[in-house]
């Protein structure tokens, strides 16, 4: 419980702090949060193969921000946080049972037919939306001053992220009510 914490904690301010400290610390420095990031996944590890490859992926760019004293690898965790996550999401359409549905099946064991249907559209989505928003944090990483890169990946993918759930909230609640009544 702790390190969900921390590492909601961290992902939230990670690009705040990139950003504040850029020119102000060195990159090699600022790597440390980075390290600290991957350091909260670790309890991770021995739930997916995802997890694994995600920290040990952070703790490369890590260690490229600091061997190179740069700060570009460290405004690519963001990316790297989508890419893991599109990955997650998109094996689970591949293996089944897709993502949301194992998420559905923890409140709901018994879902019926057209409920996983449902399930795995919303999988889909969510790897759109995982495809998208890693495409949009890699073009800010690369061509955007730090400023746009750090309002995006800090408050705008957030808030997008957060109307994608409350629109698939509003989604499912219709979609209950035409399947279940």
């Amino acid at each position: 419980m702790a390190w969900n914490v921390l590492a909601g904690a961290l992902t939230l301010v990670y690009p705040l702090a990139i950003w504040l400290g850029n020119g102000a610390i060195e990159p090699r420095w600022l790597a440390c949060l980075l390290l600290l990031a991957a350091a909260t996944r670790l309890p991770a590890f021995s739930l997916s193969a995802s997890a694994r490859w995600a920290a040990l992926a952070a703790l490369a760019l890590a260690g490229v921000a600091i061997a190179a004293n740069a700060v570009l690898p460290l405004k690519l965790y963001p990316v790297l946080v989508n890419g893991a996550l599109l990955a997650a999401f998109g094996a689970s359409l591949v293996s089944g049972p897709s993502m949301v549905e194992r998420l559905a099946r923890l409140r709901e064991p018994d879902l019926p037919a057209a409920a996983v249907g449902y399930t795995r559209r919303v999988t889909q989505a969510w790897c759109v939306f995982f495809l998208v928003n890693g495409a949009i944090a890699l073009g800010t990483a690369l061509f955007a001053p730090e400023a746009v890169w750090s309002l995006y990946t800090g408050v705008i993918s957030y808030g997008l992220m957060g109307l994608m759930f409350g629109a698939e909230y509003l989604l499912r609640m219709r979609f209950k009510r035409l399947h279940h009544a």
